[in-house]
């Protein structure tokens, strides 16, 4: 009987294909990408009905939900129409991720592979976002997005006014400072997103781990319950403060401090 793998900070290699490595958290990302883009495309299949069925009325009820979030923030029904498809991808790939993570048999299946060197059991599958890789992915794609929506409605000056301000202009010395603070900022946020739903997740996959090894059947019930709340609150978080830094970065500098 092998010994419980405890969750490791890198994720685990289980195959190869010629040099490209096969990790757990990658297999996890392909299924939940299958899963939503099947279930998009049973949508489209069966077309829009005035009357609609079940499935129509939960979509709408998601794209309508999730349109209404953005507005709230951004204010512009123009942009929020822009940023939804990206900012929509986000919410329902990391959440669904998140929750396709505690299902029984994740972690738990393992398979022998090569890890640092030693033939271990290694999960089959892990949670994507316990992964640093992904959120770096996320994150990245977040702050690039951010930059060029900035870019493209303010104009280059208007933008970088934001983090470079004249000593000699108003308020003297102050707009400096901030300008700095605003730009040093822009890396904090990076730092701040990955490691954010990285570390949630990651302690979440631990704490099952420890509380199914220590209580294995009625304990972990709660848990679970707190696990998909987790999973959810981290996919809004994620999600609405892409959408606020978008907001900020397409608002002109004299209209942010007006």
């Amino acid at each position: 009987m092998s010994a419980i793998h405890a969750p490791t900070l890198a994720s685990e290699t289980i195959a190869h294909i010629g040099p490209f490595e096969i990790r757990n958290t990658i297999l996890m990302a392909w299924i939940t990408m299958v899963l939503l883009i099947g279930v998009a495309g049973i949508a489209k299949t069966r077309g829009y009905k005035l009357i609609p069925n079940r499935l129509q009325s939960l979509l709408e009820l998601i794209v309508e939900g999730i349109l209404a979030l953005i507005d709230s923030v951004m204010q512009d029904n123009k942009m929020t129409r822009k940023v939804f498809p990206m900012i929509a991808t986000f919410f329902l790939f990391i959440m669904f991720a998140n929750w396709l993570g505690i299902i029984p048999g994740v972690g738990s299946i393992t398979v022998e592979a090569m890890h640092e060197g030693k033939l271990i059991n290694v999960p089959l599958l892990r949670s994507m976002n316990a992964d640093a890789n992904v959120t770096l992915a996320f994150t990245l794609i977040s702050v690039i997005a951010t930059q060029i929506l900035g870019l493209a409605t303010v104009g280059i000056f208007g933008h970088l006014s934001k983090y470079i301000v004249a000593p000699w202009k108003k308020p003297y010395g102050i707009g400096t400072v901030v300008g700095i603070l605003e730009f040093v900022g822009e890396f904090a946020r990076l730092i701040s997103f990955v490691f954010r739903l990285f570390g949630n997740i990651f302690a979440g996959e631990v704490l099952l781990v420890v509380i199914s090894f220590l209580v294995p059947y009625i304990l972990p019930i709660p848990f679970l319950g707190l696990e998909i709340f987790v999973g959810f609150i981290q996919a809004l978080v994620f999600s609405l403060l892409t959408v606020a830094f978008i907001k900020m970065a397409v608002t002109a500098h004299g209209e942010a401090h007006a």
